[in-house]
């Protein structure tokens, strides 16, 4: 029974992939609004139904993977060395390079690029962007709450949460410019957006260190 279930598990994880690279892969040759949901079901050969069944929405395509990301960037923070502040942990996780700033290959870099412009020229896919970006601060602000005692009605989490999320924030719209202008090599971006970020977080830190350390 345990053999079947594994093989059963396994099976779906093929299937979800492969709906979410067939996806992406039309979405980055034509643009999120010009492809159907019947469209991707017809090329994977597989039902309408059963695109719908891995993923609820169109959006979640190409956001699939972004419910681990949250639960890694919780776990940073939660999980961080005693003493290490919220700020410092944050940095720690969100300026490892990620998606094609991390890959070794090349044509593996050059597809999650499409990718990212693809996002930055689709409204409904920057719309749904913003919702995620929501539920991070709503979700960090609730730890930093926990860790910290905070009482009901204390805005002081939901202020670092907010500040955080914003820097992420910023980080991934500085990466979208440098995409849309002339060609850049990636690596000198990622030197590039670490430098950025670290600024910016010790920016942070001088307004919010004293309530940091105490979480």
């Amino acid at each position: 029974m345990a053999t079947e279930l594994g093989l059963r598990e396994r099976k779906k994880q093929r299937t979800r992939q492969l709906l979410a690279d067939t996806a992406r892969r039309l979405f980055s040759e034509r643009g999120f609004e010009r492809i159907s949901v019947a469209e991707i079901a017809r090329v994977a050969e597989l039902s309408e139904a059963t695109v719908f069944n891995y993923f609820p929405s169109k959006e979640d395509l190409v956001y699939s993977g972004l419910e681990t990301f949250e639960d890694e960037l919780l776990a940073s923070i939660h999980e961080r060395p005693a003493g290490q502040a919220v700020i410092a942990a944050f940095g720690e996780f969100i300026l490892e390079p990620r998606g094609f700033l991390g890959v070794e290959d090349d044509e593996a870099a050059q597809e999650l690029m499409a990718v990212t412009r693809m996002i930055a020229a689709s409204p409904a896919l920057l719309a749904r962007e913003q919702q995620i970006f929501a539920r991070y601060t709503e979700s960090l602000a609730r730890l930093i709450a926990e860790q910290t005692g905070a009482r009901a009605g204390d805005l002081r989490p939901y202020v670092v949460a907010n500040a955080l999320i914003g820097v992420h924030r910023a980080l991934i719209s500085y990466v979208r410019e440098r995409l849309d202008g002339p060609l850049v090599d990636r690596r000198d971006l990622a030197r590039d957006l670490r430098d950025r970020g670290e600024a910016a977080l010790a920016l942070l830190a001088d307004g919010l260190g004293a309530y940091d350390e105490g979480a």
